[in-house]
């Protein structure tokens, strides 16, 4: 049986709430894990850039990234004490990170 997170997008309601929205923004999206959450909101941003220490979960993330998504979201292996943004961000999100 497969398990469905979050069948309610609850998450991505109150991401959307707390945020102001996602629509032409850019977004630093910290633990970002394999993507999952990110694909709920990156199509409404401008860029979005997820962060993650962990390679195995960036390279899945990386690997699952839809095409249409491509020219939008980058994902990097690194933890967010290393991280030295390229970018100014106007949204930073750290879902299921802490």
């Amino acid at each position: 049986m497969a398990v469905r997170q979050d069948p309610e997008n609850s998450e991505l309601v109150a991401l959307r709430s707390f945020a102001g929205g996602f629509a032409g923004k850019r977004v630093l999206e910290i633990g970002c894990g394999n993507g999952r959450i990110t694909w709920q909101y990156a199509a409404e941003a401008a860029l979005v850039h997820g962060i993650d220490p962990s390679d195995k979960k960036i390279d899945l993330a990386r690997e699952k990234t839809p095409i249409h998504l491509q020219d939008r979201v980058t994902f990097w292996p690194v933890g967010i004490e290393a991280f030295r943004p390229l970018e100014k961000y106007d949204i930073a999100l750290l879902s299921w990170s802490l």
